[in-house]
């Protein structure tokens, strides 16, 4: 059967979401330079941005001084257009962000999630709470993306199980979309720092790649074909669950703490492990991070080596698994320890793992969760947004 020819409002909705992307990621720019880059006339560029300036999606940004002639006037994409927020939730903390239609951060809030027992209600305080900072209205928000800890079920989109998180259960997602609309998103904080990673960090533009998450609890974010790959059940990338030589399996897996890899290189694992080395005497109520960082300002090679041959063992299972070329490690240790142990985790993986994948330390700046909430929150907004200008 033969394909339809495009009709004009199609093309102008197809070349108006082209140059909006094209101001979001390369501009401000010139009528001339839109043109060129999407391939369009002066005059059939100019009329673009005609539309959508009238639709108020695009906005003068100054101009750009020529050699001859007058200056030439630059357009980028008005932040004010559309907002998003992003939050993370915590035990002890709710962080709440808004951002405009541009990924700027507008505000940002922190709660105290024992503020109300309702988890709906505390999520809906710490929006409000942002919203009122940043100066706009809640209704103005196009889309909520929520990160939190435990199994998403990628059918419905709502928390299956949290064991760090007892009130999120089955009927959260339902309760916040009636008081803050139907684009409310739950998302595993891991797979929600795999997508900061791939936006400003160390797999930036990478299509495949993991994000190993170390600190108290364990967690594995994987990017495959350039889409996150979350499991039939929401459970890809529980990864301290994973078996592994030496230490016991769990009698019960609804008990915390109990995997195999959590025993290896959990908190309690890192503590045992810091002492072993003459590094916990003064450290007695250290977090993890703190316990990694003092070794690595110490010299303490001993305890790094050991460390890494721990961490490793959970990279070489994914790597002879997945493949995935890049891996990054993340969470309070993969911070804390930085450059020199990726270094140290790539080369003990190379010792027991044919495929050698290259392990890098976290490239984000802030808060990689929060920070994946909003892409992906941007992401929901824009096709929404931007497809609609005709």
């Amino acid at each position: 059967m033969p394909q339809r020819p495009g009709t004009p409002r199609l093309l102008r909705q197809i070349n108006d979401r082209a140059a909006l992307e094209l101001l979001i990621s390369r501009g401000p720019l010139t009528r001339a330079e839109l043109g060129e880059l999407t391939g369009l006339s002066k005059v059939t560029s100019g009329q673009l941005l005609a539309r959508l300036e009238t639709r108020g999606l695009v906005t003068a940004a100054g101009e750009r001084p020529g050699g001859r002639g007058p200056n030439a006037a630059l357009y980028g994409v008005n932040p004010s257009s559309a907002y998003v927020a992003g939050l993370e939730v915590l035990p002890d903390s709710v962080t709440a962000a808004v951002a405009d239609i541009t990924g700027t951060v507008v505000a940002q809030v922190t709660v105290d999630p024992s503020e109300a027992s309702d988890p709906v209600r505390i999520v809906h305080e710490a929006v409000q709470r942002a919203c009122g900072t940043a100066g706009i209205e809640l209704t103005r928000l196009r889309c909520f993306v929520i990160g939190t800890r435990g199994v998403v079920d990628p059918l419905t989109g709502d928390v299956r199980y949290s064991v760090d998180l007892p009130t999120w259960h089955v009927g959260i997602l339902a309760g916040l979309r009636t008081l803050l609309g139907e684009c409310v998103i739950i998302e595993n904080d891991v797979n929600l720092a795999a997508l900061a990673e791939q936006t400003y960090g160390a797999a930036r533009g990478a299509d495949d790649f993991v994000i190993l998450w170390t600190g108290v609890g364990q967690g594995l974010g994987v990017m495959l074909g350039g889409r996150l790959h979350r499991g039939i059940t929401g459970g890809a990338g529980e990864i301290g669950w994973l078996p592994v030589p030496g230490e016991p399996l769990p009698s019960a897996v609804t008990a915390p703490q109990t995997g195999s890899f959590q025993r290896l290189v959990g908190g309690e694992a890192l503590w045992n492990l810091a002492r072993a080395h003459g590094l916990a005497a003064d450290l007695r109520d250290a977090e993890v991070a703190d316990l990694v960082r003092t070794a690595m300002n110490a010299g303490n090679d001993a305890f790094v080596e050991d460390l890494a041959g721990r961490l490793a063992v959970g990279v070489a299972a994914v790597s002879v698994v997945l493949d995935p070329g890049l891996v990054v490690l993340g969470g309070d240790v993969g911070r804390a320890g930085g450059v020199h142990l990726a270094e140290r985790v790539e080369e003990a993986v190379a010792r027991v793992c044919p495929s050698r994948p290259t392990v890098v330390a976290t490239g984000v700046e802030g808060n990689p969760v929060l920070m994946g909430a909003i892409v992906a929150a941007l992401d929901r907004a824009r096709e929404e947004v931007f497809s609609d200008t005709v």
